[in-house]
């Protein structure tokens, strides 16, 4: 995604990368990044947090506008509901194959279940 930014961008297309994966962003150089401090997969928000995620796209374009100079970046007034999935953040303890397996095949099931509750 960095590097497809910067690509646009020297062909005169403006861009702004929304991401929560700060150092590996930054290192690439990006024109303008908006920075969430999400669990990665979220850099526009909760998810159906319809109201933060209309407000991270608008930073978004504002920064494309307003951007001060080359290089910005701005971080998110938001927070995460609640700091828990740093401490499981990049986790797998030994786990074996089929208990990871498992384990997605659970958090699937509860998304479905949860997506189903919301759509009915």
């Amino acid at each position: 995604m960095s590097l497809a930014a910067r690509h646009l961008e020297e062909a005169g297309i403006p861009t702004v990368v929304l991401g929560s994966a700060r150092d590996i962003v930054e290192q690439c150089g990006v024109p303008r990044f908006l920075f969430t401090d999400f669990p990665l997969g979220n850099p526009c928000g909760a998810p159906y947090d319809a109201e933060m995620q209309t407000a991270v796209v608008g930073m978004a374009l504002d920064l494309i506008e307003h951007a001060p100079f080359p290089r910005t970046t701005v971080q998110t007034p938001f927070r995460w509901r609640d700091d828990a999935w740093r401490v499981n953040f990049m986790r797998f303890d030994n786990l074996s194959p089929e208990t990871l397996r498992a384990m997605g095949e659970e958090r699937r099931a509860q998304q479905l279940a949860r997506n189903a509750r919301l759509s009915g």
